[in-house]
């Protein structure tokens, strides 16, 4: 068996690496969300500017219904936000940390 080495700097190192409990909770429902392949198309449609539903079903070759689902998913996720114009809504991506988190993970895929 081989013999365990304490360390208290790198103890002390590592506690500042690792979030918090509630931190940790938050982040692995983040990647959850992400995790989801019609989610993330409709993330990368939706940097092309405001787009509502219907133009996003259309394009993605979906529902209104099902995109409709996943866009709520996302909104309570913060990862897209929405206007109201009349009867149609406007969704675009909420800010850019998440055009940021899209761009790293393709760099990180395609290498």
């Amino acid at each position: 068996m081989a013999e365990r080495i304490h360390d208290e700097n790198n103890h002390k190192l590592l506690s500042n690496v690792i979030p918090g409990e509630e931190e940790a909770y938050d982040l692995s429902e983040l990647f959850k969300v992400l995790g989801d392949y019609t989610r993330i198309n409709i993330l990368f449609t939706l940097q092309k500017g405001e787009i509502c539903v219907c133009d996003i079903a259309e394009s993605l070759n979906m529902t209104q219904s099902a995109i409709s689902h996943q866009l709520r998913v996302l909104k309570q996720a913060r990862l897209v936000k929405y206007r109201r114009e009349g009867k149609t809504v406007y969704y675009s991506i909420a800010d850019s940390h998440v055009e940021t988190m899209l761009s790293m993970g393709i760099e990180h895929v395609s290498e």
